[in-house]
């Protein structure tokens, strides 16, 4: 008498009598199929091409070690180990599911598999989740600090009011994350540059620079228009207005990463000599002019060049920095913002150029830049929105307060963020296989 294949989960609980209706094993089949999770054929198909770059790059480690193979087998080590947990979810479904379907199943055993069936399905939507996450790309700059800029915009001085009150919530948000920051650049509407002696008044401009490794991937979020609807102090009749403040978050670039404390600056290869480096800008492409600082701030005030605007021509990009009494120190301030905005105009400009190749092949993909309005900020609600991933929350004065709802929403604009890297990768494999197919045909006819 030959005995019937049974699973390891089935076989530690055979002792339990258990037995379901072949209408009941049905049901439950059918609904689990319903709700069992996928994932697009085209990155499974790009998980499977690094399993295979692994375990090739594995056998030549084995033989000759390469410094450089021996850090891209590191980065493809999560992707193979996450490949591998989810073809033995997948397995461990199929068997379920094979076993509830065949008539020649044991009825005990069918009802055991049912029991498994929800907990199987669960372990393959984490594992296919934790497989997508994987699979997309590391932002470059994610591992660096960042320059956080904030303007005011359309809303004259209301608009001034709601970038002070911004600067306010990113620097309580930084205190209480520990993120250490430091305020790079600060101008009031007043012509006041002593950021020691900001109060709830109006800001022309302000630049914090967040000097925690990482917290460009932690608040790259909050780049964009944020919107305020709210009442100003000088309405007479209580109307409404509605003003936008921008906010820029940009990688912060050390004025030498050679002599750089932070290692992960230093880690990413941040050489400003390098032509071929996003950090690197041709000093003959930038005029300098030394002025006279302006605004209140004592003696020195109009008395000595110590302010200094940098230029960078092909771009047109102005950098201004007034904020120390030494020239020499806003020297090294303005080159180290201008080498940031520089940086992330380059990186922007290559985004935009594959999104545009994307959508030429297949139609797909999309994005939301610096000038999109992705956030709202409703006082007479005490309501905020956030339009990228749709959140709304009630909780205004937590909001501006940096605290744990600003996390909230953070975090759910991440999700976003990578769902939409998820998207445009989807339409990348496909649109290359695509291509291959056209190809082969073409080879086939010949």
């Amino acid at each position: 008498m030959s005995i019937p294949w049974v699973c390891q989960q089935c076989t530690r609980r055979l002792s339990r009598p258990l037995y379901a209706g072949a209408h009941e094993i049905k049901r439950l089949t059918t609904s689990s199929s319903a709700t069992a999770p996928t994932i697009s054929p085209a990155l499974l198909y790009r998980a499977r091409a690094f399993a295979s770059e692994y375990t090739r790059l594995t056998a030549s480690l084995s033989t000759t070690y390469s410094t450089p193979t021996a850090k891209r087998l590191g980065e493809l080590t999560p992707i193979t180990t996450a490949l591998s947990q989810y073809d033995k979810a997948n397995d461990s479904l199929a068997e379920l599911h094979s076993l509830l379907t065949d008539p020649s199943s044991d009825p005990e055993l069918r009802s055991l598999a049912t029991d498994d069936l929800e907990g199987a399905t669960a372990d393959l939507t984490n594992a296919t989740s934790a497989l997508t996450a994987t699979l997309v790309p590391k932002h470059p700059f994610a591992d660096l600090p960042c320059l956080l800029e904030i303007r005011p915009g359309v809303g004259g001085g209301e608009a001034a009011l709601f970038a002070g009150d911004l600067l306010r919530m990113y620097t309580t948000f930084c205190m209480r994350t520990n993120l250490r920051y430091s305020i790079l650049k600060y101008e009031a509407a007043d012509g006041m540059t002593d950021a020691s002696t900001a109060s709830d008044g109006p800001l022309s401009e302000a630049i914090l620079e967040i000097e925690t490794p990482g917290s460009y991937a932690i608040l790259r979020t909050e780049a964009g228009v944020h919107r305020v609807q709210r009442v100003p102090a000088t309405e007479s009749k209580g109307r409404v207005h509605t003003s936008v403040a921008s906010v820029f978050v940009l990688p912060s670039v050390p004025a030498n990463p050679n002599d750089a404390d932070d290692a992960a600056a230093v880690a990413g290869g941040l050489d400003i000599e390098d032509p071929e480096s996003d950090y690197y800008v041709n000093p003959t492409d930038v005029r300098t002019d030394l002025m006279r600082a302006s605004g209140a701030g004592g003696q020195h005030v109009n008395k000595t060049e110590s302010a200094i605007r940098l230029t960078h021509i092909p771009t047109n990009t102005v950098v201004a920095v007034q904020t120390e009494r030494s020239q020499h120190k806003n020297r090294a301030r303005a080159w180290q913002i201008l080498r940031s905005r520089l940086a992330a105009l380059k990186r922007e400009a290559r985004e935009e150029e594959a999104l545009a190749l994307r959508r030429g092949l297949s139609g797909g993909g999309k994005s939301m830049g610096r000038s999109d309005k992705v956030r709202t900020y409703n006082w007479s609600q005490g309501r905020v929105t956030d339009h990228r991933s749709g959140i709304t929350v009630h909780d205004l004065d937590g909001v501006m307060e940096g605290g744990d709802t600003l996390d909230r929403i953070m975090e759910s604009v991440r999700l976003w963020m990578r769902d939409q890297e998820i998207e445009n990768l989807m339409a990348e494999e496909e649109a290359k296989q695509k291509e291959s197919e056209k190809e082969e045909k073409e080879k086939g006819k010949k």
